[in-house]
């Protein structure tokens, strides 16, 4: 294994291989590139910046254009072939889509985040050995919850494990639940600490919002346990309110990266890839299943995302059409400076709400759930306050779908869904339609009369069984090619192992 070093605070270099996805796992371990440092040059500062761009740049690269599209916040321009695989479900185990995430968030994600820990727990720097945990803990959540397993545990031991078997995204789970634990109860008062400052591209070394982090990410795991574990969630969530745990919030702010810039190889990457590194800008257009929720609402964030309060829309996936109209449907807006979330703010605030309907009686959840409107709307610049008071759209307890009122949590879930179209979090929004069934699938194409806005349909144009919608990505080739170990590959309209 080796390591990639970062020249600024965002190298270009860094950056090139993380997006531009240079190399595959296996190649990147055996080749020595003299620009790049050995293990021995390196030490937790140098690397941990350049594993977050590896996550930063799939998340909010590859991942966000299968999770927006799939999450249905925008859709395939007509006429154009740029995302017609991800907008018709017709990805296979070589496509980028598919390999990409796979290749560079393991290897310059979870390796790197690993030499990072080592090389912190040898130090005794626990501020560095808390951030590679949360970090990997993240990347390998993620990674889990769209192919459901991982060679994990032996292809983190070093190149004499040729063909690492694959672990279940359960075990999985329990091990990094586990590890963050375990990072939370170090001494980061030890004369040993350094303060990462800069080089912590989310939190700027602050450490008390690092601890936010890790155990908003532990009820995140949790609470998608609770399907198929929910003794398990259950006894996880009680624990830590009853151990006083802090989440994300207010003082803390969500958890991404936003220091981005007008600049090649420097800006979001969703930026980079749908927009500076095509011929064309507009590839990425409005979905009829978000806008006419939206409008539905009132919704002010639909100028934000796409540039008009009565944007053209083109139904999902219907990229075939020969409706002249359609080409003038309104563009996904963009910039070079959005963020990269990895939990929002918004997100955090959902979770606790869900998490006080499910198993505290529920007597916080609206404050809460009022707290994560609020934060999606100020995310775009706008005020929901009208929204979440008394006989507003959204007000606790009575919004409508077809008519009658949503029950707490499917409520919970559909906000959080429309805040996930901001900052790169499509992915996020996808993973919790897997997980609760909402937003509902709806029995009619957005065409038909009857459609119910907001309600996800079927692409147009899908190449899958009449009805059914992806649940994960397959197995890469890059990883089944090679490792004899890799197990048979399953439907990508199978669940994955805590979905519905």
């Amino acid at each position: 294994m080796k390591i990639f070093n970062r020249h600024t605070i965002i190298g270009a270099c860094a950056l090139a291989i993380i997006l531009f996805d240079t190399g595959c796992k296996k190649q990147l371990d055996i080749n020595q590139d003299p620009n790049y440092p050995t293990l021995s040059q390196g030490n937790p500062s140098l690397v941990f910046p350049v594993a977050v761009l590896a996550t930063t740049g799939k998340v909010g690269g590859d991942l966000e254009i299968v999770g927006g599209m799939w999450s249905q916040f925008f859709t395939q321009a007509v006429l154009a072939q740029q995302y017609t695989d991800v907008d018709s479900y017709n990805l296979n185990s070589t496509d980028g889509f598919v390999q990409n995430p796979w290749d560079i968030m393991f290897t310059s994600g979870l390796k790197n985040y690993q030499y990072v820990i080592q090389q912190a727990d040898t130090l005794k720097d626990w501020n560095y050995y808390l951030m590679g945990t949360v970090m990997k803990a993240y990347t390998t959540e993620v990674l889990v919850d769209i192919y459901d397993q991982l060679p994990y545990f032996q292809s983190l031991e070093g190149a004499s494990v040729l063909n690492p078997k694959f672990d279940d995204g359960y075990t999985i789970y329990t091990s990094l639940i586990a590890n963050i634990d375990t990072a939370l109860g170090k001494n980061f008062t030890a004369s040993t600490v350094t303060s990462p400052g800069t080089q912590d591209l989310i939190f700027g070394g602050n450490m008390t919002s690092w601890k936010a982090f890790a155990n908003t990410l532990k009820l995140k795991m949790y609470l998608r346990m609770i399907n198929v574990h929910p003794d398990v969630a259950t006894a996880g969530i009680a624990a830590m309110y009853t151990n006083g745990a802090a989440f994300l919030d207010g003082s803390t702010g969500g958890a991404g990266v936003t220091n981005f810039t007008d600049a090649p190889g420097l800006d979001n990457p969703l930026y980079e890839q749908n927009i500076r590194s095509l011929n064309t800008a507009v590839n990425i257009r409005a979905s009829t299943t978000f806008v006419n929720w939206l409008e539905a609402n009132s919704d002010p964030r639909i100028s934000f995302f796409f540039g008009s309060t009565s944007p053209i829309a083109i139904n999902q996936g219907d990229f075939r059409s020969s409706n002249v109209t359609l080409t003038g449907a309104a563009v996904f807006v963009e910039t070079p400076t959005d963020p990269v979330d990895f939990i929002s703010l918004a997100e955090s605030y959902f979770m606790q709400a869900e998490a006080d309907v499910r198993y505290f009686g529920g007597a916080k959840a609206q404050g809460l759930y009022n707290l994560g409107v609020a934060a999606a709307f100020t995310a775009t610049g706008n005020d929901a306050t009208s929204f979440t008071a008394s006989g507003g759209a959204y007000a606790w307890g009575t919004e409508m779908e077809a008519g009658q009122a949503l029950d707490p949590i499917q409520q919970i879930i559909r906000q959080k869904w429309a805040s996930c179209a901001f900052g790169g979090h499509g992915i996020e929004s996808y993973f919790e339609h897997n997980r609760t069934g909402y937003p509902i699938q709806s029995a009619v194409y957005s065409s038909d009369p009857s459609y119910v806005p907001g309600q996800l349909v079927v692409a147009k144009n899908s190449i899958l069984t009449p009805g059914l919608m992806p649940k994960r990505l397959i197995f890469p080739y890059d990883e089944t090619s090679r490792n004899t170990s890799a197990p048979a590959t399953v439907p990508s309209t199978t669940a994955v192992w805590w979905g519905k």
